[in-house]
């Protein structure tokens, strides 16, 4: 998948890890996060991306940092929750793969494909069509 200008604008200083890049798509600048939809339908998956260099863990943000990224990841929380209506939401920071410091938020039902455990390695992902894809742009730009 391709950055796009807009994308690249949006980050000039800022160094997203080359696999995030590959698994997910850019939606948006909050304040502190980029926030980015893992390409894989099977479940609503965001991330939510610190736009700072060198982090890896929560605890290397700065108090104030931490702060915005729980108030980011509220955000996220509630709008998956009013979007999509999910039976749970699976929030994890986990880095094992990737170790730059990203959030992960998951929309999951008793009825998807890997439930109740882990979506990691359950199914193969699903990429989004450029059609759905545009949807989620246009709908994650209201926010």
């Amino acid at each position: 998948m391709t950055t796009s200008k807009q994308e690249a604008n949006a980050t000039s200083d800022f160094i997203l890890h080359p696999q995030l890049a590959k698994d997910s798509v850019w939606l948006s600048d909050w304040p502190l996060c980029q926030l980015r939809l893992i390409n894989d339908k099977n479940y609503p998956w965001f991330i939510l991306v610190p736009r700072r260099n060198d982090v890896r863990e929560i605890i290397d943000l700065t108090q104030d940092e931490q702060w915005l990224l729980w108030q980011e990841s509220q955000k996220l929380s509630l709008l998956l929750k009013q979007c999509y209506a999910p039976d749970k939401l699976n929030i994890a920071a986990l880095g094992n793969m990737v170790p730059q410091l990203h959030l992960h938020h998951i929309g999951r039902f008793t009825a998807d494909a890997a439930w109740p455990a882990p979506v990691w390695g359950k199914v193969p992902a699903t990429p989004y069509s450029d059609f759905e894809l545009e949807s989620e742009l246009q709908r994650w730009s209201l926010f």
